[in-house]
C-alpha cells in the first residue's frame, strides 16, 4: 500500500510515544520543575539549557533555538528522513504504518518482500549437494552452521537464471528482480541472475530486513567480492553489513570494530567479537559514521598495516573529525603485514585480539603521528610545516573541547603556545549581531492567543464561537481559526501532534516558536489570559466592522441586512 502517512496515524503515534523516554534513550535527562533539562545534544554548551516539556510533548533549546516534538528530534538527532523517523517511532510503539491511497509514492514492500524470498532461497541452496562446495569453504575457513545461520549466509550456483527460475515466475516478479538489483535486463530482452556461484551475505537494515547481498566467489575469478547495486532501498554510503547482529547479540556497544570485508565480520563473530561491522565496498562516509554513533560511543577502525590500508585509515580520520563530540571517540587498529582479521584471531585467539582493540591508537595519536612523518621536526621549518598541515585538520572539529584540546597537543609537539586556529567560541561571537536595546514590542492578542492555545490545545474548549474570524483581515487570524476548527473536530490533539499538521506549510516555524514561547503567565491563570486575548480580537473586529458601516452610511443607505448588523454591532459596544 503506497502513499502519504494519513495524519490521524501520526497524531495517534505522538500521543502513544513518550518524548522524555526518547530522549533519554540517546540523551541524559534531568528532572527541573515540570521538564527536564540538559546540555544541548544539537550544540556544545556547558550550561544546560536543552528543554523537555513532558506536557507538550516538545523539546527546546534556549541556546541554540532548536525545538521539535519526537519526529522532529529524531530526523535531527539521528539524521533521518521524515518517513524513517516515523518508521523508528512506529516500531517502538508497535504499529504498522498505513498508507493513503490516494497518493502515489512508491510502495517499497514488495521488494523487502522479494529478499527476503531470496535470502531463504540462498540459505536453502547452501544445504543441496551443489551447495558441498561452498559449505566445505565455510568450515575451512572455521565457521559453524550456528553462525552461518546467525548472519542468514547462502549460496547460489553456477548459471545464469538460478534465482529467476525459483522467484521470477511472472514478468512482474522479474521486473522486481531487476528493480531490487538480484537480476540484470539484457540489451536484446529477458533477465540472467546478478550473482552466480557465490557464497551470499545478506545485507540487513536496523529493523532486520534483507536490502541487499554482497557475494564472494569460491574460484579465483574476478571481482572477488560483488555486492548489490544501488536500489531504492539500499544506499552503500548509508549501511553498514553486520550492525543487526551487533544490535542482536548486545544490550549495550562500548565500541563498535569497523573492518573491511563480510567474512571479517562473520570470522570475528565466531570468536566471540560481536562488535564488529563493515563497510559495503565504498569508502567510509560521514553518513555512516552517524548511524554507527547512533549506537555507540567509541569506534575502532581496523585497517592492514600496508600503505593501502594506511591510506585508507587517514581517510577515514579526516571523514571522522567533523562527527566527534559530547565525549565520543575514534581509535585506529593496524594489523600486522599480511594478516586480516579473520587470519590474526584465528591465529592468536579471542582474548589477544580483544587487548588490541582495547590498545588501539587515539585518533589524537595518529593524526599527529602521521603528519610528523612529512617534516623534519629538528627544524623551525619543519615544525612550522606541522603546525600548517594540522591546522585545515583541527579546523574541521565542530567540538569546541575536543578541537581545544587538538590544537594544545599539536602546539606542545611544535613548542609554541599561540593559538593555531581561531577559537570557535570566538568565531561565533564575532558572528553574533550586536544586541539591540530597544524596548520590546508588546505582545498583540492575536500573538497571545495563538501562543496559549498551542501551549495548552485544550484551552479551545472554552470558546463557544469563532467563525466571525473568517471576516477577521488582522495577520494571523485566518492560522488562529484554521486551530480552533482543528481542535473541534480533533478535541484529543496534543501540543506536539498539532504542531505536525503544520509541518509541511509556512506556518510551521513560526507556530513552533510559540509553541516554545515564554509568556511569563502561571498556567493557573492561562486560560483566563487566552480568553481575554480572544475577546479583545473579537472586539477590534467588531470595531473595524463598525467604522466601516459608519463611514458606509455617509455616502449611501444602507441596506436592511447592514442596518441589522450596525444596530447588533453598536448593542454590543455598548455592553
Amino acid at each position: 500500500m503506497a502513499g502519504r502517512i494519513p495524519q490521524n496515524f501520526l497524531d495517534d503515534l505522538l500521543t502513544r510515544t513518550e518524548l522524555v523516554e526518547l530522549i533519554q534513550s540517546r540523551v541524559p535527562l534531568k528532572k527541573s520543575g515540570r521538564n527536564y533539562m540538559a546540555c544541548c545534544p544539537f550544540h556544545h554548551e556547558k550550561t544546560p539549557s536543552f528543554s523537555v516539556s513532558p506536557g507538550k510533548q516538545l523539546y527546546h533549546c534556549f541556546g541554540c533555538g532548536v525545538s521539535g516534538n519526537a519526529i522532529g528530534f529524531l530526523m535531527e538527532y539521528d539524521r533521518l528522513d521524515f518517513i524513517s523517523a516515523v518508521e523508528e517511532l512506529a516500531t517502538r510503539a508497535g504499529l504498522e504504518i498505513p498508507r493513503d491511497q490516494s497518493d502515489t509514492g512508491p510502495d517499497l514492500r514488495p521488494l523487502f518482500s522479494l529478499l527476503a524470498r531470496c535470502t531463504l532461497f540462498y540459505q536453502q541452496q547452501l544445504k543441496l549437494d551443489s551447495g558441498k562446495q561452498a559449505v566445505d569453504y565455510l568450515k575451512k575457513r572455521g565457521l559453524s552452521g550456528e553462525v552461518a545461520k546467525l548472519f542468514s549466509i547462502g549460496y547460489v550456483a553456477e548459471g545464469w537464471d538460478q534465482l529467476l527460475k525459483a522467484e521470477g515466475t511472472t514478468e512482474a516478479l522479474r521486473q522486481q528482480l531487476a528493480q531490487s538489483g538480484m537480476a540484470i535486463e539484457k540489451e536484446n530482452g529477458g533477465y540472467y541472475d546478478r550473482f552466480r556461484n557465490r557464497i551470499m551475505f545478506p545485507i540487513i537494515d536496523r529493523r532486520g530486513r534483507t536490502i541487499g547481498f554482497g557475494g564472494r566467489v569460491l574460484d579465483n575469478s574476478e571481482p572477488k567480492y560483488l555486492n548489490s547495486p544501488e536500489t531504492p532501498i539500499f544506499h552503500k554510503g548509508q549501511e553498514v553489513y553486520g550492525l543487526y547482529q551487533a544490535l542482536q547479540a548486545n544490550k549495550s556497544l562500548d565500541r563498535l570494530l569497523v573492518v573491511e570485508g563480510y567474512m571479517d565480520v562473520v570470522a570475528l563473530a565466531q570468536f566471540g567479537v560481536s562488535y564488529a561491522v563493515a563497510t559495503l565496498g565504498t569508502a567510509l562516509t560521514s553518513d555512516h559514521i552517524h548511524l554507527l554513533y547512533r549506537h555507540t560511543g567509541e569506534l575502532v577502525f581496523c585497517f592492514d598495516g600496508d600503505r593501502a590500508g594506511r591510506s585508507a585509515a587517514w581517510r577515514s580520520l579526516e571523514t571522522s573529525l567533523s562527527e566527534i563530540k559530547d565525549g565520543r571517540q575514534v581509535r585506529f587498529l593496524f594489523l600486522p603485514d599480511g594478516e586480516d582479521p579473520d587470519s590474526l584471531i584465528r591465529k592468536e585467539g579471542q582474548q589477544v585480539f580483544q587487548q588490541r582493540v582495547e590498545n588501539a591508537e587515539p585518533l589524537s595519536d595518529y593524526l599527529l603521528s602521521h603528519i610528523s612523518e612529512q617534516c623534519d621536526m629538528s627544524h623551525i621549518d619543519g615544525r612550522a610545516k606541522l603546525a600548517s598541515l594540522a591546522k585545515p585538520l583541527i579546523e574541521k572539529v565542530k567540538d569546541p573541547i575536543f578541537r581545544e584540546l587538538l590544537e594544545q597537543k599539536i602546539q606542545q609537539s611544535v613548542g609554541i603556545q599561540r593559538a593555531i586556529t581561531r577559537p570557535v567560541q570566538q568565531q561565533r561571537q564575532s558572528n553574533k549581531p550586536i544586541p539591540s536595546h530597544a524596548r520590546p514590542k508588546p505582545v498583540s492578542p492575536m500573538r497571545k492567543a495563538i501562543g496559549l492555545l498551542i501551549q495548552n490545545p485544550g484551552f479551545h474548549q472554552s470558546i463557544e464561537e469563532f467563525h466571525s474570524l473568517k471576516n477577521n483581515t488582522e495577520a494571523g487570524a485566518d492560522l488562529l481559526f484554521e486551530l480552533l476548527e482543528l481542535l473541534q473536530q480533533q478535541p484529543e490533539l496534543t501540543s506536539a501532534s498539532l504542531l505536525e499538521h503544520w509541518r509541511e506549510k509556512p506556518a510551521y516555524q513560526h507556530l513552533m516558536k510559540l509553541a516554545n514561547w515564554d509568556l511569563e503567565i502561571p498556567q493557573e491563570i492561562a486560560e483566563e489570559e487566552f480568553l481575554h486575548a480572544f475577546k479583545r480580537i473579537q472586539s477590534n473586529l467588531y470595531e473595524q466592522q463598525l467604522q466601516l458601516l459608519l463611514s458606509e452610511v455617509k455616502v449611501r443607505p444602507l441596506t436592511t441586512d447592514e442596518k441589522q448588523q450596525l444596530k447588533e454591532l453598536l448593542s454590543q459596544k455598548s455592553q
